[in-house]
């Protein structure tokens, strides 16, 4: 497996540990150009199995995880388009981020998210995705998706359901509010909170652990606790497209590209 440094991310493989860094400013908000860095790096572990046992996700910016879908470029285009075609576009965007989530899912390396600050949205999502979420004491989660009329649409609610009791499940979903890494921790939605700057440390300290053990039994142990909910899957991005026409999207994309915060995507 060759590295890469691309502008919105860059990766490389070393004692068998594939650290994955987003870079792109101002909080890697995933648009058209992060999506093909990611299917490049999708495909790229795929080819690494045999040669790694664990993967890394991390951000090297100071704002935080990832702020979510880069949503001026989603406004934007919808701008550019009519109402059918921005469907079909946005339509093609998200079974483009499923396939590269779900390859990354599927993985039978050992996933790590080693988060901080913003982890909303999209970013959230993306830390979803992996096996471990490691977060340092200034991590906050959320879905705000609801103040554009939306629902998260990278796979997060099947993995959200998947993974915790439906109570937490709603009050993220239906309320837009963050948890913190604390609140976090308490209903199983990360495995180990850290000091402020740890998160990294702490997840190369864990895949040092991971080494010890045999990789078959690691891969065979999350296939079988780890189903991906393929299904639910296909039905977001189908639930997604059906909210993106309603007015309330158009309305709450413009007050996001037209806010003068310097961090609009904050609750």
């Amino acid at each position: 497996m060759k590295g890469f440094h691309g502008k919105s991310l860059s990766w490389e493989l070393k004692d068998g540990v594939i650290e994955l860094a987003l870079a792109r400013d101002p909080c890697n908000e995933i648009g058209s150009s992060t999506l093909e860095d990611l299917e490049r790096f999708a495909t790229a572990i795929e080819s690494a199995e045999d040669h790694a046992h664990a993967v890394i996700i991390y951000s090297t910016l100071k704002c935080g995880f990832c702020a979510g879908a880069d949503l001026r470029e989603l406004y934007r285009r919808s701008q550019e388009m009519d109402g059918k075609a921005a469907v079909v576009g946005v339509r093609e965007f998200l079974e483009r981020i499923h396939r590269v989530m779900n390859v990354m899912d599927a993985s039978p390396l050992t996933t790590i998210a080693a988060v901080h600050g913003v982890t909303f949205g999209g970013g959230f999502e993306l830390a979803l995705v992996c096996d471990l979420i490691i977060a340092d004491k200034t991590a906050r989660f959320c879905f705000p998706e609801l103040r554009l009329g939306l629902i998260p649409g990278f796979g997060g609610i099947p993995r959200l359901k998947r993974d915790l009791g439906n109570g937490v499940v709603r009050d993220l979903l239906l309320t837009g509010r963050s948890f913190n890494a604390t609140r976090a921790h308490s209903v199983g939605l990360i495995s180990q909170v850290v000091g402020e700057g740890e998160a990294l440390r702490v997840a190369r300290a864990t895949t040092a652990q991971l080494k010890k053990f045999d990789r078959r039994t690691a891969a065979a142990a999350k296939k079988f606790i780890k189903p991906i909910p393929y299904e639910d899957l296909r039905q977001e991005i189908d639930l997604f497209c059906e909210l993106f026409v309603q007015p309330a999207v158009a309305a709450g994309l413009r007050r996001f590209v037209e806010s003068t915060e310097p961090q609009p995507y904050l609750p």
